[in-house]
């Protein structure tokens, strides 16, 4: 991928704290990984924006299936980490945090 150098203003209590996680040659990529993953999100929503126009808001039942399914494969994949079964939330409820 192709770089450009640009000139970004942090706040310098956000700066402090990349400085203390990376190296000083790190601060750029940290911060180009955080804006790429900004720009992901930015386009996640404007797809849901895009769908919700095109087809409607999402049920509830649609959203609560959704998320059943994600924990069924959240807890396949602890099962297959820890060779236990996982604990599973009773359908159509989120596990507690």
């Amino acid at each position: 991928m192709a770089m450009k150098k640009v000139t970004v203003t942090l706040p310098a209590e956000v700066f402090e704290s990349i400085k203390e996680r990376v190296s000083a040659r790190g601060v750029s990529a940290y911060v180009a990984a955080a804006v790429e993953r900004r720009v992901a999100q930015d386009k996640l929503h404007e797809l849901s924006d895009h769908l919700e126009q095109e087809y409607g808001p999402v049920s509830d039942e649609a959203y609560d299936s959704v998320l059943d399914r994600i924990e069924a494969i959240d807890a396949w994949y602890e099962e297959r980490r820890t060779g236990a079964p996982a604990q599973r939330p009773e359908p159509g409820r989120q596990a507690a945090a």
